[in-house]
């Protein structure tokens, strides 16, 4: 009997211990980046990309007026943005906040659906006459691939994995600023527009980082798949060469790293762009966290510098920070936005968000945003 007794201790203590080295093998591997490409897309992401002759590169540089031209401004702005559920509203003041910045032409090109495509009509069309000679609605409907489309347009949000595929839905198109519907432009769309004059012949679209800071950062601390660089991209606000991606075959890579890893993204398409872009990260730009400002960069303290020196160039209210209470900050400048009618003077609407900031000191959102350089760029 003592026996027995002792060999099942001994099995005991020996079960522990490998549960126990199993455990710290995990966790090592959790907190260190993928390096490893996982079979299934081996073969993807190692196949070589197709490379341009010399006459393509002359032909695409020609087609992208800003991909090798620092002063020509464009004739156009193309803004992307897709519109499901309850976003009308949202849509409708982010396009306000651009034409109130912009003195370029501006198109927008909206994927909707039914009801969003309704809505947009009807608001857009009661806008004075001035604002809309400066613009055109290109409203389209939402388009996935057919064999998964119910499970792509529940990705994430309501629709949001649209964007993936719009290098194929936009085949007439070069080049796009696409923003999620929660975005708005204190500064003439044009400023993030030219960044596309300063990427190279490789880089085929553009982000801001996801996190600033190591401590804070949610794709090193969390993310159980590969991401760019060491903190991630957000892509909240993506200039997205067509072009290019359509000549790098995008959505070769998008189905298959879906399949891959459906289990493990958290954030959607944002994900699958960052797998992307870890595997090829010479193809992406990457622009100062002023263009894509959250709460993320003033929750705490201030984190991006860029803000504290040029200003807010677009803000970003993810996670409902435009309408809960959360982020008061956030809320008054939307507001402002909203309440503002197209033909008041800009210095009213600058002293609206002025004053209602000042309501929201109490946060360090609305403290940092309020000591800014610039608010408005006008």
């Amino acid at each position: 009997m003592a026996r027995k007794t002792w060999l099942f201790i001994r099995a005991g203590v020996f079960i522990s211990f490998l549960l126990v080295l199993w455990n710290f093998f995990w966790m090592l591997k959790l907190q260190q980046p993928q390096q490893l490409v996982p079979s299934k897309i081996h073969s993807i992401f190692t196949s070589p990309v197709p490379q341009l002759t010399k006459s393509e590169k002359l032909n695409t540089s020609k087609r992208h007026f800003s991909a090798n031209v620092q002063n020509e401004k464009p004739q156009e702005i193309r803004i992307a943005a897709v519109v499901c559920g309850n976003r009308t509203n949202e849509t409708l003041v982010m396009m306000k906040s651009a034409l109130i910045m912009s003195r370029t032409f501006t198109r927008f090109i909206l994927f909707a659906d039914e009801n969003a495509t309704s809505a947009l009509n009807a608001a857009v069309k009661f806008w004075p006459e001035g604002v809309l000679n400066h613009m055109s609605l290109d409203l389209r409907p939402i388009t996935f691939p057919p064999e998964k489309a119910e499970e792509w347009k529940k990705l994430f949000k309501p629709c949001a994995s649209q964007r993936l595929f719009l290098p194929s839905l936009l085949e007439d198109v070069d080049s796009v600023l696409y923003v999620d519907t929660d975005t708005l432009f204190l500064t003439s769309p044009l400023q993030i527009w030219e960044h596309f004059s300063k990427m190279n012949e490789m880089h085929m679209a553009a982000l801001a980082p996801e996190h600033e800071d190591q401590s804070t950062g949610w794709y090193n601390r969390f993310a159980r798949h590969p991401y760019y660089g060491n903190l991630g991209v957000n892509s909240g606000v993506m200039l997205m060469n067509l072009t290019r991606m359509r000549q790098f075959g995008w959505e070769k890579y998008v189905v298959p790293i879906y399949q891959e890893y459906k289990s493990k993204i958290v954030w959607g398409d944002q994900d699958i762009i960052n797998i992307v872009f870890h595997f090829y990260a010479e193809k992406l730009y990457v622009y100062p966290c002023h263009y894509n400002y959250r709460p993320d960069h003033c929750m705490y303290m201030s984190v991006c510098k860029a803000a504290e020196d040029e200003g807010i160039k677009v803000l970003h209210g993810n996670r409902g920070s435009f309408h809960n209470k959360k982020q008061p900050a956030f809320k008054a400048i939307y507001s402002s936005i909203q309440q503002y009618s197209f033909g008041d003077n800009l210095q009213t609407l600058l002293d609206d968000m002025k004053r209602s900031l000042t309501e929201t000191i109490h946060t360090n959102c609305g403290k940092i945003i309020d000591s800014l350089p610039k608010l408005l760029q006008i």
